[in-house]
C-alpha cells in the first residue's frame, strides 16, 4: 500500500490514533489490500497457477452443492480437477446469462462454508439485456472492498476532497461527511454527494456546481451528458481533478472530450454486479488490468479459443472466490483486445481495450434528458422475457424489443408498458417488437439497453 495513504488510515480502537490498531473486518480488509500490492508483482505464470488452484477449490464446492454446476461438469466429461490448467477450462462450455435464468434455484450452490456467511443478493442492472440475480458472500464483498481500496491507491484519489458520484441505486439524494464504508472507517475523508442517476442533467449539473467536487464517479453516457450541458452553457466545474467512470463502455471520444473539456484525468473501471470489479485501468499505461485475485479472464476468438495479444475475442470470466454462486466461465456479452505483458511490470493479466455495454441518455418531450433506471428485474415478474432492448426513435414512443420465452399476452404488454412508463417517469407510447433467438447487436457485437436514436441538438442525425 502506498505510504501516503497508509499513513493517513486510522484504527478502530479505542484511543489508539497511531499506530492504527484494526480489528475485525477492517483488520482483514487491511491485511488484504496489502497483500494485493504485494501480490501484483508477481510474474505471470505464477498468479495464473495460484488461479487455477483456487478455481479447482471453488469448483470442488460447486459440484457438490450446486445442482446445474455439476451437471455442466458432467456433460464435458469433466470432475473439479480438470479445471487446475487453462486447457482443462476450457474443455468446459460458456454459462451465458440464458442458462442461468432457466436454471433457476438449481443454479445455486445449497450450502456455503460458515465462514464465508452472511449471504447478500446482488442484482444485475440489466445492461445485456438480459436480467439476472447472484448470491454473493461476505468473502466476496471483502474482496470487492480490497479492490475498491486498491483503485484510490492506483489513481492517487486525494481522500480529504470531496467526491460526487451519480448512482443507478440512489432513490434519492444523498449527503454524508464522510465517503462511507469502509474508506470513511479507514481514513479521515472529505464530504460525499450522491446524486440518484434519474436526476435530469441540468439538475445534475447545478449540484455538481454547488458541490465542487475534487473526483466524480460516474458511467460514461452519464459523463458525456453533463459534458454537453457544460459545453453548451459555458459551466466549468473548475475543482473537478479526477473522472472514475465504470459499468459500460467508455468510448475513447467521450473520454477525450471529457478530459479536454473539464482538464481531468479520466480512469475506467469494467465492473458488474455479479462479479463486482473485473479490471481497473493501469495508472501507467492506460490498458485494463484484470483483478487475477478475484477474476480470471479468458479472451476467445470464435471458434473458443485463447486469442493472441493484439487479437479482439469474447470475454469470459470466472468468480474464483464465489462459494455461494458458481460464475465459471461465464461470459456476460462483452468483447475485449488481449494486450500482452504491461510495461507498469505488474503480473496481472492485462487488456487492451473492452467493448462492453453501453446506453444513452433519455429524452423526454419537455426537454429534461437523464439516465433511465429500467428496473430490469421486475420484467421478469410480469412476463417469461429472456432477453429486452428499449429503443427511444421519436420523442414520445419507446419501443421494447423483446426475446421471449412462450408468447406474452395483451395483459401482460399492457402490465409491461405501465412499468416502462412509471420506470422513467413519462406517459410514452410504447411499442413492442419481437426476435427469436436474441435481438440484433450494433457494430463490434456492441449491445445497448437502452438506445436512443435522436439526433443531439445542433445535429443533424442520430449518435
Amino acid at each position: 500500500m502506498s505510504g501516503s495513504l497508509l499513513s493517513r488510515m486510522r484504527g478502530n480502537l479505542a484511543g489508539m490514533a497511531w499506530p492504527p490498531v484494526l480489528s475485525g473486518r477492517l483488520a482483514s480488509l487491511a491485511v488484504l489490500a496489502r497483500d494485493l500490492e504485494r501480490g501484483q508483482w508477481l510474474p505471470r505464470a505464477e498468479i495464473e497457477a495460484c488461479q487455477h488452484r483456487q478455481l479447482v477449490a471453488v469448483a470442488t464446492h460447486a459440484a457438490a452443492e450446486s445442482t446445474h454446476f455439476a451437471r455442466r461438469l458432467a456433460s464435458a466429461g469433466l470432475v473439479p480437477s480438470d479445471l487446475g490448467t487453462p486447457q482443462g477450462l476450457r474443455r468446459l462450455p460458456a454459462l451465458r446469462r440464458r442458462d442461468i435464468q432457466q436454471a433457476g434455484a438449481g443454479f445455486f450452490c445449497r450450502t456455503v462454508p460458515e465462514s464465508h456467511r452472511p449471504l447478500s443478493e446482488s442484482r444485475s442492472t440489466g445492461s445485456t439485456g438480459h436480467p439476472i440475480t447472484v448470491q454473493r458472500t461476505a468473502v466476496s464483498q471483502l474482496l470487492w472492498s480490497a479492490i475498491n481500496l486498491r483503485s484510490h491507491i492506483w489513481w492517487g484519489r486525494d481522500l480529504a476532497r470531496r467526491c460526487a458520484y451519480i448512482g443507478v441505486h440512489l432513490e434519492n439524494l444523498a449527503r454524508q461527511p464522510h465517503w462511507g464504508p469502509p474508506m470513511g472507517r479507514l481514513f479521515e475523508t472529505g464530504p460525499l454527494l450522491g446524486i440518484p442517476i434519474t436526476t435530469d442533467i441540468a439538475e445534475q449539473v447545478r449540484l455538481l456546481v454547488k458541490f465542487d467536487p475534487d473526483t466524480l464517479v460516474v458511467y460514461p453516457n452519464n459523463l458525456d451528458a453533463i459534458r454537453r450541458h457544460c459545453q453548451r452553457s459555458a459551466t466549468p466545474l473548475p475543482g473537478l481533478r479526477l473522472i472514475l467512470t465504470m459499468a459500460e463502455a467508455l468510448t475513447p471520444e467521450i473520454r477525450r472530450a471529457a478530459a479536454d473539456f473539464f482538464q481531468a484525468r479520466v480512469f475506467d473501471c469494467y465492473s458488474s454486479g455479479e462479479l463486482g470489479v473485473a479490471a481497473l485501468e493501469c495508472p501507467e499505461s492506460g490498458g485494463y488490468h484484470i483483478m487475477a485475485e478475484t477474476v480470471l479472464a479468458e479472451v476467445l476468438d470464435d471458434a473458443g479459443e485463447a486469442c493472441a495479444p493484439g487479437e479482439m475475442g469474447r470475454l469470459v470470466l470466472t468468480d474464483l472466490s464465489n462459494f455461494a454462486t458458481p460464475l465459471i466461465r461465464y461470459e456476460p456479452g462483452d468483447y475485449a483486445e488481449l494486450a500482452g505483458p504491461c510495461p507498469c511490470g505488474r503480473g496481472l493479466p492485462a487488456l487492451a481495450r473492452i467493448l462492453g455495454r453501453s446506453r444513452n441518455i433519455l429524452r423526454l418531450p419537455d426537454g429534461r434528458r437523464f439516465w433511465p433506471r429500467l428496473n430490469p428485474i421486475r420484467y421478469r415478474d410480469l412476463a417469461p422475457i429472456a432477453e429486452y432492448q428499449i429503443v427511444q426513435s421519436e420523442p414520445d414512443l419507446l419501443e421494447m424489443k423483446l426475446v421471449v420465452e412462450s408468447p406474452l399476452t395483451a395483459r401482460q404488454e399492457a402490465d409491461l408498458a405501465d412499468l416502462l412508463r412509471r420506470a422513467v417517469g413519462y406517459p410514452f407510447r410504447i411499442a413492442f417488437t419481437y426476435y427469436e433467438g436474441e435481438i440484433p447487436r450494433g457494430p463490434g457485437h456492441k449491445f445497448e439497453e437502452f438506445l436512443c436514436l435522436l439526433p443531439e441538438e445542433g445535429e443533424g442525425q442520430s449518435r
